[in-house]
């Protein structure tokens, strides 16, 4: 039996994305992505926050390049991959990103506006790079928009 490696995270970018390009034109965006939490402790509000390194590759990559900016509240899916490396003194060491597979770009609509006039709807992207403009949840058992299925 496989195993599921499977991270949701739901953030603010800490920095805009940093493009590269590989051989054969592949495209790799990396940036840092910030979640938080607030609990309470002795009657004090804490706020928690972690910091993940997030890369994307080919058509998200582009996709996160021209959309994605510091600050933005994004949601994305992806898996988690620890490689390791050695620093310039010969130690090994050990990296653990997430490795984007969609994201969607949250917010309120004028977050976007002035940014892509055309592009005022929350946008939905994939490793595909393609993207489409959600105005309804789906349900993913029928295909059908949750709104054309509910009996009220």
């Amino acid at each position: 039996m496989s195993g599921i490696n499977k991270v949701i995270l739901v953030g603010h970018l800490g920095k805009d994305p940093e493009v590269r390009y590989l051989d054969g034109g592949v495209t790799v965006a990396s940036f840092p992505l910030a979640t938080s939490e607030t609990y309470n402790k002795d009657g004090k509000k804490i706020e928690q926050t972690e910091w993940h390194n997030i890369v994307m590759w080919r058509g998200l990559a582009d996709t996160a390049s021209k959309f994605l900016k510091k600050g933005k509240l994004v949601y994305l899916e992806g898996k988690l991959r620890t490689r390791s490396f050695e620093d310039r003194e010969g130690h090994k060491k050990y990296s653990t990103e997430i490795v984007a597979e969609n994201f969607t770009m949250l917010g309120r609509k004028t977050d976007f506006e002035s940014e892509q006039s055309d592009q005022s709807k929350q946008i939905k992207a994939d490793n595909s790079g393609e993207m489409a403009k959600e105005d309804r949840p789906m349900n993913y058992e029928s295909g059908e928009a949750a709104d054309d299925i509910l009996p009220f």
